[in-house]
């Protein structure tokens, strides 16, 4: 008999599972409990279940969690984690303070296919998806972190660590369950985004599906030709039918879209690029996140200046737009934006 991994059961399925044990349905719950608020992930620690039950789901599951093997912390106070999986695989996660919250950032993936020319994470490749543990148990590692460092745990979570997320659908999607299921952690949808690169199909998924946490899209180019060479996936998924899936997820679940443009020097930073910018995002609201671009070894651009940068961000917002400068935390230790990775390859 082969063994399930426990943790990616929904409590409807972990409900059946106990039904064909012959327990009672509160079983269940005790159990999704022991599993999700409690954080335990060994079964002989749920210490109000019989032994013999005990027993029986150590006989049928298991749980893929995690380890964590290296911390780094930034002098602004950030904090990379290594986590080793269960086949000594590794990705990482980025715990980020802020005067009013405390950011996870944690991955979906071992390493990234899609190959953006200015990202480390993508020039290690894609070696496989994460399982639902693998995802939370970054969280509850560094919520666990954050309380001990600081006292107070993590208020917001970011899935823009290695990989997209929409390329593991099902186990992301069940995640974000786990974390916002009051049964569960219990976090509000509203403290939760999801970064894509702009992955159409799963957008519309997304939408059909009433997602009801933030949406982010990493754009980066506001014309084809230019987002084609620095996002490969833009050949299969252009910015005309991108365009149309975002107006898509608005109408079906209100939500505002978060824009993540990267500026580069000389290459995507211009008043014409921030005009055909401000072009693209007419047809649903948006908030427009402009992000410094942190060098990395295997990238050949440059960060573009503050005065280049300044004119990009303030011509923005002359046309009303929503504009916010994210500048670059942990990049000391190879934890800011696109340089995951980047020291161990």
């Amino acid at each position: 008999m082969q063994k399930q991994d426990i943790l990616s059961l929904s409590f409807d399925e972990l409900v059946t599972a106990m039904m064909q044990f012959g327990e009672k349905k509160f079983r269940a719950t005790q159990v999704y409990q022991w599993l999700w608020q409690k954080r335990v992930r060994s079964f002989e620690q749920m210490t109000n279940l019989s032994q013999s039950l005990r027993d029986t789901l150590s006989e049928h599951f298991y749980c893929q969690t995690i380890k964590s093997v290296t911390n780094h912390k930034s002098s602004d106070g950030s904090m990379k984690f290594g986590f080793s999986l269960s086949d000594g695989k590794i990705v990482e996660g980025v715990l980020i303070p802020a005067k009013d919250r405390m950011t996870a950032c944690i991955s979906s993936q071992v390493g990234c296919g899609l190959q953006c020319t200015f990202c480390a994470t993508g020039a290690l490749g894609f070696t496989r998806n994460l399982s639902v543990g693998e995802i939370t148990d970054q969280f509850f590692y560094m919520d666990a972190e954050a309380r001990k460092t600081t006292g107070n745990g993590i208020s917001n979570i970011v899935y823009m660590g290695m990989g997209e997320p929409l390329m593991n659908y099902d186990a992301v999607m069940a995640s974000i369950s786990r974390l916002t299921e009051p049964n569960a952690v219990g976090m509000a949808p509203s403290r939760i985004t999801l970064s894509t690169a702009g992955v159409i199909k799963q957008i519309i998924k997304l939408a059909n599906d009433g997602f009801p946490c933030n949406l982010a899209v990493s754009l980066h180019a506001p014309k084809d030709m230019l987002r084609s060479q620095l996002m490969p996936i833009n050949k299969t998924n252009p910015l005309a039918k991108l365009s149309d899936a975002l107006a898509y997820f608005h109408e079906k679940t209100g939500g505002r879209i978060t824009i993540e443009y990267m500026l580069l020097n000389g290459i995507n930073d211009s008043i014409q690029h921030a005009r055909d910018l401000a072009e693209f995002t007419k047809r649903f609201p948006v908030k427009i996140n402009v992000i410094e671009f942190n060098p990395h070894e295997m990238s050949p651009y440059q960060k573009s200046d503050r005065q280049t940068a300044d004119q990009f961000v303030n011509f923005l917002k002359g046309l009303n737009l929503i504009v916010n400068v994210r500048y670059s935390k942990g990049r000391d230790i190879a934890a800011a934006c696109g340089q995951l990775a980047a020291k161990r390859r």
